[in-house]
């Protein structure tokens, strides 16, 4: 008997430290995505990035979040939408913005023109293309194709031209409140 009770003690702690290691790289995959995608995730997202189980996945994030609190990190997982359509962020906590957008804009992934184009976008909205074209000349073309491509601004049809407003994706995507910069109107 002695020797059963030494089997059923190797296998459950084997079977404790296996279970162990596999949160341990849920973890850490899910860490990687999040850190990776710069974005908002939901859950179908995070199931075709990570393999992970649907079923586990709201406790892994949950885990993950703690992790960061408990290290009293300079970075967090944010949550943004109603129960069921969660979505899921990586990001700097807002005390370190200041920062973190200090130093991104010394290589910023927008050019300063890129930048000035969208700036009067975010400023002026909603606005005609026609208009921010007379203002920044035939090269807001081509800016304005990138951020519809990237989905910061939002184009509709307006008689010959287009009008242009910042997306949800705008506001995600610069870590600002939509109240910032949204005008009714």
């Amino acid at each position: 008997m002695g020797e059963d009770n030494l089997v059923r003690n190797i296998s459950s702690k084997t079977l404790d430290e296996i279970d162990r290691e596999s949160e341990e790289e849920d973890l850490k995959r899910l860490e990687a995505i999040f850190f990776v995608s710069g974005r908002f995730l939901n859950i179908k997202d995070i199931i075709t990035l990570s393999d992970l189980n649907p079923i586990i996945i709201r406790e892994v994030i949950e885990k993950l979040k703690k992790v960061y609190e408990n290290r009293n990190s300079a970075i967090e997982i944010i949550t943004k939408g109603e129960p069921g359509k969660e979505m899921w962020k990586m990001d700097v906590r807002s005390e370190y913005a200041k920062i973190v957008n200090r130093l991104a804009t010394g290589s910023s992934e927008f050019t300063k023109a890129e930048q000035e184009t969208l700036a009067i976008i975010a400023f002026k909205q909603p606005m005609k293309q026609s208009v921010i074209i007379k203002i920044r000349g035939n090269k807001a073309y081509d800016h304005i194709k990138r951020f519809t491509e990237l989905g910061l601004i939002k184009r509709k049809r307006a008689g010959h031209t287009h009008e242009l407003s910042l997306s949800d994706e705008f506001y995600d995507y610069f870590s600002v409140g939509d109240e910032v910069i949204r005008r009714d109107g």
